[in-house]
């Protein structure tokens, strides 16, 4: 008598892939989605709202968490029932490209952001949070069709080359942005010395607001080899129809979760520690920002430390991921997290965990100060493990769930990755508001890590 593993391979080695050009596009759906996280929600547009646009930094911490709060929220409701529907109805791409569109639109509008105007802050919060839901779902399908890419023992390299290949994407982003379009207002010139290209306005912050067009510019002009030469799945049956069956697997797949004791485990760990990253490196580049007194070239410079950092760290992240299984790699990339996390509440502009330092002085280069150094040590630590954790918490999904409704269960992925994730963002808002210091607000992070990794030890990997 066969086993199930032995059945798995045979199947394995009978099914035909796609070639290699259809693998390559698919990865560069990460290379063309990672700008909105790298110069929106981290980088350069989100410590720029905060810092030029709100009235204060603490202010704009907090409202730009409201925004990311209802924009979770809304991805938690709907992932879930659209992943079903898509298995149903069979195919991805044209999922993709709608929320694409709605990536690229609400982009695009970040350009409006004038500083000092706060009659922009509703319309700037309303985009970032439509971008930040067509970024989401639009990554929910795209993950959908990695197993039909790559035989299963390959699946851990796809996942870690995909996402470093986006870590680089955002370097390559962040560099243009820095080195060509944001200057100093004080000096006028770009990180490399260079006038604006375009004419673009320092006083006005034009280089900074630039980073929206260019997110969706970007996407949708690498995006496109994944259209052209990625195969999609075959069409199954009409909307309304995989709207009725899909709802109907859905609520099966909800109440079998209690006998998929590893699988809803993995679920409830993913929710907590994705929280916790999602709401660091949303924060990370405001709260150093309010730290340090950084503006965008320090930050964009620290940004793409932390990028390279963690393309290496996905990278390798995916061939351990293969070696020794995704648990392994996400319980390893946890503990880095917390331990990173713990130590930056311990860095201020005058001490080092404890230890009285020199603060930075004005006019003094880039970075000069060891709290400052201290901070972009522990930045590219969170950066090499926030790599492998995603990439592999991709894979360990492929692994658990079943394979006739990937896309479904990859939306209760994206369910458990949204649906409390306007929590972190609003305990943020909520403690840096009521305290009014974003360390406190920021403390909170050290919670979600100790108790995803507390839960995802009672994941059985297979």
């Amino acid at each position: 008598m066969t086993t199930i593993a032995s059945d798995a391979r045979m199947a394995s080695a009978q099914r035909t892939y796609p070639p290699r050009a259809a693998v390559v596009s698919w990865i560069f759906f990460d290379w063309a989605a990672q700008p909105y996280f790298t110069l929106i929600t981290t980088f350069v547009f989100a410590p720029y709202f905060a810092t030029s646009i709100a009235p204060d930094p603490a202010t704009g911490q907090s409202l730009w968490g409201f925004a990311m709060a209802a924009a979770g929220l809304a991805i938690a409701l709907m992932s879930p029932v659209l992943g079903a529907i898509a298995d149903a109805s069979g195919r991805r791409k044209p999922w993709i490209a709608g929320f694409g569109a709605l990536l690229v639109l609400a982009s695009c509008t970040l350009w409006i952001g004038k500083p000092g105007d706060p009659s922009v802050i509703p319309p700037l919060l309303t985009a970032v949070a439509l971008a930040s839901v067509g970024a989401e779902f639009a990554t929910v399908f795209n993950n959908a069709m990695m197993p039909t890419l790559v035989p299963p023992e390959r699946i851990g390299r796809l996942s870690g080359t995909g996402w470093a290949t986006g870590y680089i994407g955002g370097i390559v982003s962040l560099i243009i942005v820095l080195g060509l379009l944001a200057a100093n207002p004080e000096t006028g010139r770009t990180l490399l010395g260079l006038t604006p290209l375009f004419g673009l306005d320092p006083a006005s912050h034009q280089g900074d607001r630039a980073a929206g067009p260019l997110t969706g510019l970007w996407f949708i002009i690498f995006v496109t080899p994944m259209f052209l030469f990625t195969p999609d799945y075959p069409a199954k049956r009409p909307v309304r129809e995989a709207l009725r069956e899909g709802l109907s697997e859905l609520k099966q797949s909800i109440r079998s979760l209690p006998q998929q004791k590893s699988l809803a485990a993995f679920l409830l760990a993913n929710m907590i520690y994705t929280d916790g990253l999602v709401s660091l490196f949303a924060f990370g580049g405001i709260y150093a920002a309010g730290t340090f007194g950084w503006h965008t070239i320090q930050i964009g410079t620290f940004g793409i430390m932390l990028a390279i950092a963690g393309a290496l760290g996905a990278w390798l992240g995916g061939k351990l991921d293969d070696r020794l299984g995704p648990k392994r790699v996400i319980a390893g990339s946890l503990l880095i997290l917390l331990l990173s996390v713990a130590a930056i509440l311990l860095v201020d502009k005058d001490s080092v965990l404890f230890v009285k330092v020199a603060a930075p002085q004005p006019g003094a280069p880039l970075f000069s100060s060891a709290a400052e150094r201290a901070y972009l040590v522990l930045g590219c630590l969170i950066g090499a493990a926030g790599g492998p954790l995603q990439a592999a918490s991709r894979t360990l999904l492929i692994r658990l769930a079943p394979k006739d409704r990937i896309a479904q269960y990859f939306g209760l992925f994206a369910l458990t990755g949204k649906v409390t994730s306007f929590i972190g963002p609003l305990l943020i808002g909520i403690i840096t508001a009521a305290t009014a210091s974003q360390k406190a607000g920021m403390a909170v992070l050290v919670v979600f890590f100790v108790a995803g990794l507390g839960l995802l030890m009672r994941v059985g990997e297979r």
